[in-house]
């Protein structure tokens, strides 16, 4: 039970001396978000495996042509990376955090997983605000391209391709990159304004109020981190084709039809298709010769 006394010390809270709800938010921390947080990102690279298992690598009908198309402009690529990079370095000193005492501790001895667990929270604090103002940019840069339309739900519906017979079709961006892009953009805000209360202590927030927002910070970056993974899969070893378009900016153009079939077909009727020896000199590469002979003697 709690109950508020006298104190000399102004400010909030300050006139308690047993806070029971803290003890009941640490024994919330440490049992259950640590226990079923570790069992959630576990569990996904479970799934992830078996999926690879049974399904393999997601091919492109006809394999790659080699002709190319622009997908991401530098400045977008650079934002994407620099949101992505600032997510797994807070994804792993969060972790580090929430599970090293279990995970890390015994393996590490105290004395080192206690510097490894300061200079992780030291990060976390210093590159938290980096990630809200990486956000913002995401924000501004994307959120056009990801107002959902008609089409969309049939995908939702077809699993991606994955349900039932037929195509799933898919524009600029399909319904489940959308998904991701407003899950991203609308939980990530929860977790930086929750961060930023929990970095600012002095700001007139109570006991209760700081604890919540560890809550929501916590669970709302475990869901972030398990979707994420997914997306990491599916954007890189899981299609093929994939990673190209965030490495370079170009996709192959068989990939857009595959994925992206009505944003394909304006890419046809506008004529921003690109040869593969084009590309390679776009790329600073020096063009495949035979190939360049052989995309003659088929026009001929």
């Amino acid at each position: 039970m709690q109950s508020s006394g006298i104190s000399q010390v102004k400010g909030v809270d300050s006139g308690i001396l047993i806070n029971a709800q803290g003890d009941q938010w640490a024994r919330f921390r440490m049992e259950q978000l640590s226990t079923y947080g570790g069992i959630a990102i576990a569990g996904i690279f479970a799934l992830i495996v078996l999926f690879y298992v049974v399904r393999g690598r997601i091919p492109i009908e006809g394999g790659l042509s080699g002709q190319m198309v622009r997908r991401f402009s530098d400045y977008e690529r650079i934002v994407h990376w620099t949101l992505a990079i600032v997510f797994l370095f807070l994804a792993i000193t969060g972790l580090i955090l929430l599970l090293g005492r279990p995970l890390l501790l015994p393996l590490f001895g105290k004395d080192a997983f206690s510097l490894l667990a300061s200079a992780s929270k030291e990060g976390h604090n210093l590159f938290g605000p980096l990630f809200l103002v990486s956000l913002i940019m995401m924000l501004i840069s994307f959120a056009r391209r990801n107002i959902y339309e008609r089409g969309d739900m049939t995908w939702l519906l077809k699993g991606g391709g994955l349900i039932g017979d037929g195509h799933a079709s898919g524009g600029f961006f399909n319904m489940g990159e959308k998904t991701w892009y407003w899950m991203v953009i609308l939980i990530g805000l929860v977790i930086a304004i929750s961060g930023l209360i929990l970095v600012s202590p002095n700001f007139g927030q109570g006991r209760m109020i700081m604890g919540l927002s560890h809550v929501v910070h916590t669970i709302g970056a475990l869901i972030l981190m398990t979707v994420s993974i997914g997306h990491m899969y599916l954007g890189s070893i899981g299609s093929e084709g994939a990673l190209e378009g965030m490495k370079t900016g170009y996709v192959d153009i068989n990939w857009a039809d595959a994925h992206h079939d009505r944003w394909g077909k304006v890419c046809h009727e506008e004529n921003l298709i690109i040869s593969a020896e084009e590309y390679a000199r776009l790329q600073g590469e020096k063009p495949d010769v035979t190939a360049e002979m052989a995309t003659t003697e088929q026009v001929k």
